[in-house]
């Protein structure tokens, strides 16, 4: 069943402001709006904070694959130029496909970055 939330989870769309969030309180937190339904659509303050967060995650990840590309590094995710876009089933399940354990110690920009290495490899020679 889809929810009122799938705008915060069209994340990977790139700008937004800093953020610090553990993706652990992240998962958490967009799962207990999950859990409402679509009584999650009563809840715009906290949708909104999670869609800066996730947007700001992707923004700093992106910069991140720039930063080394331009320093001649292999980026860890190699994503198409311009702005990609994740669906809200997608993103759920790509940041519950990162160990519990881990996204205690992750804040959100690793986690998009681990998605997005997983969705964008870079090709190896």
């Amino acid at each position: 069943m889809k929810f009122g939330i799938a705008a915060v989870l069209a994340v990977v769309s790139f700008p937004a402001t800093a953020q610090t969030m553990n993706a652990e309180a992240f998962n958490q937190r967009i799962q207990a709006l999950k859990a409402k339904g679509a009584m999650a659509m009563f809840s715009p303050g906290e949708i909104k904070a999670l869609t800066a967060e996730g947007q700001a995650a992707g923004k700093a990840a992106r910069a991140q694959q720039t930063a080394a590309v331009k320093a001649g590094k292999t980026p860890r995710f190699c994503a198409p130029d311009g702005p990609q876009k994740m669906k809200s089933d997608e993103f759920m399940t790509r940041l519950a496909a990162i160990p519990q354990a881990e996204r205690q110690k992750i804040d959100m920009t690793e986690a998009m970055t681990r998605m997005l290495a997983v969705k964008f490899p870079c090709k190896t020679s």
